[in-house]
């Protein structure tokens, strides 16, 4: 098998909002991200993955395009973005855009052409469909609250978005659509990016006849009708051979819902799909055992059911598919507020201990931003707090309209699992505004920037920064870590989170204790040739102390032949 750069690769994702700002509006821009392309560079990360910057009414943050051709003009020109992709290349860097083709903004003229009429050219571009006794074509609920469905007086038809009302659903069944697409990811590729994190792309293709969702129809059971469609794998083809082909790219599919075996179908490594995907299962623990509230919860994540949900890729996926490894993302509340602890005593050690935890496995590895401080999650405790559309929508669709819980109980699950903890300011040093911006920045700083910060963390050699670059060196020096199968030991212990890789004779044990006690594990540490890294400055042997996290080298084993 031939071995592939994005392989090789550890991603930075940056959101361009909350990155860096450089021409004093407090909100984060492109030539902000070049200011800090040093910072990126001594972390050791390979590629930067950029959220949507693209011209946008914000209604999703960027996730709602009005044209895929013009960038946000808050953030920058075209002329900015030349001269940000020079500067990345001038690194050593990669760049990968996020390309969302699932749907548009409704500002988008191809949507503002479709609404008119019937019978103009971009009439079919999006899913229309005719009122059914008076109300919505189905029952299905869209992500961010209230019906999937929204009606146009122009047409007499309501159209399908499965998120806001102001992100109609492309209708991929028109091969236009997706010439459309090929033309845009064309656009970019040949301005030099080098490759596409693609939203939600698993949903293009919609079930035939759009059934009814089954009772209560939550968005979680219609992501389950939708994702995967009919028609995904001759979609992906399709891209692959019009375009992806064409180039030398690495390409991530976010995939809500899908199994490693789906994730195989379209990321094999002899297939001509994708190269891996964003899957959703370890993210995805702990809802709420009330359906209606999905995701809205505070119960700790099991560490048994964690480790089932991570082991069960890296051993479904080894030598046919390849892993996306993740922790946090523009869309999850921070990894170590939530798979750990953000105890000011242990926090340091915690980030630590998840960053090996996810770094040793087999995968790319994409470090989300602030993630190599350690940030954590912002201790709100009003609504007004919050900004994210998910958020607010579910708590008055929760709260306000179908008062299944108090507002005390949502805010406190809010508190545990709102996007809103992700995309707070990047935490730079502890000057006024974190050094982020000279103004008030667009969204409030987490209080803790004081504390918590990059200026610290570099000049603090224990820090988790340099315990990140240490990862990511071991992962470009080591092909048992890129490329070891992966064998998960003692499943049901729900303290320690130990696994082996194993690849030409050598192997690696990591062990990983979740917990704030000190317990004690044997897996014959002692016949190791070497401790690779550590979270503590020594090594206790079989003692795994508070959220100690730490891997062995063992030696090639030399077995003597009697003849």
């Amino acid at each position: 098998m031939t071995h592939k750069w994005w392989q090789n690769a550890v991603v930075y994702q940056i959101y361009p909002q909350s990155f860096q700002d450089s021409n004093h509006d407090g909100i984060g821009d492109l030539p902000g991200i070049v200011k800090r392309l040093d910072y990126l560079k001594k972390l050791g990360v390979d590629v930067l993955w950029l959220n949507p910057i693209y011209d946008s009414p914000l209604k999703d943050n960027g996730y709602d395009i009005a044209d895929y051709e013009k960038v946000l003009p808050t953030y920058g020109s075209m002329a900015d973005f030349d001269e940000m992709l020079k500067q990345i290349h001038a690194h050593g860097l990669k760049l990968l855009m996020d390309l969302v083709v699932n749907h548009t903004s409704d500002k988008h003229r191809w949507f503002q052409e479709s609404k008119q009429s019937k019978d103009n050219q971009y009439a079919d571009y999006y899913i229309w469909r005719d009122p059914v006794d008076g109300h919505e074509p189905n029952n299905w609920h869209a992500a961010f609250g209230g019906p999937a469905w929204t009606y146009v007086p122009e047409r007499g038809q309501y159209y399908l978005h499965l998120f806001a009302p102001g992100q109609p659903d492309l209708n991929w069944e028109n091969p236009k659509v997706r010439e459309s697409v090929w033309n845009i990811m064309r656009f970019w590729l040949d301005k030099g990016v080098d490759g596409f994190r693609m939203d939600v792309i698993n949903l293009i293709s919609k079930p035939a006849g759009l059934p009814d969702a089954p009772e209560p129809a939550t968005y979680g059971m219609v992501e389950d009708l939708v994702a995967d469609g009919p028609k995904l794998n001759d979609y992906l083809h399709e891209m692959n051979d019009k375009v992806l082909s064409h180039y030398d790219v690495m390409t991530v599919g976010e995939m809500p819902g899908s199994t490693p075996e789906d994730a195989i179908a379209y990321t094999g490594l002899d297939s001509h799909e994708l190269n891996m995907v964003f899957q959703f299962e370890h993210v995805h623990l702990s809802p709420n055992p009330d359906p209606r509230l999905g995701k809205w919860d505070d119960t700790p994540v099991k560490l048994t059911e964690l480790k089932k949900a991570l082991s069960r890729w890296q051993k479904a996926l080894d030598g046919k598919g390849w892993n996306s490894l993740y922790w946090n993302n523009h869309d999850q509340p921070r990894a170590v507020s939530r798979f750990a602890t953000d105890d000011p005593k242990y926090r340091v050690r915690a980030a630590k201990m998840l960053g090996t935890t996810l770094h040793m496995m087999q995968g790319t590895p994409f470090v989300y931003e602030g993630e190599e401080l350690g940030m954590t999650n912002v201790k709100y405790t009003r609504l007004d707090q919050y900004e994210d559309l998910e958020a607010l929508n579910s708590y008055h669709q929760i709260v306000d309209q179908e008062k299944i819980i108090d507002g005390k109980t949502m805010l406190k699950y809010m508190a545990c699992r709102s996007r809103d903890h992700a995309r707070t300011p990047m935490q730079w040093d502890d000057s006024l505004n974190a050094g982020f911006s000279d103004v008030k920045p667009w969204f409030a700083l987490n209080p803790n920037y004081k504390q918590i910060n990059a200026k610290e963390a570099i000049d603090d050699k224990q820090s988790v920064f340099y315990h990140y670059q240490k990862l990511i060196q071991l992962r470009h020096q080591s092909d048992l870590i890129k490329f070891g199968s992966y064998e998960e030991l003692d499943p049901s212990d729900d303290q320690v989170f130990a696994y082996r890789r194993r690849y030409q004779g050598k192997t690696l044990l990591v062990l990983s204790n979740f917990t704030a006690q000190a317990v004690s594990r044997d897996y014959s540490q002692a016949t190791a040739s070497d401790l690779l890294i550590s979270n503590y400055d020594d090594d206790k042997g079989t003692t795994l102390r508070p959220y100690e996290s730490k891997v062995y080298l063992f030696p090639v084993c030399k077995i003597k032949l009697e003849i």
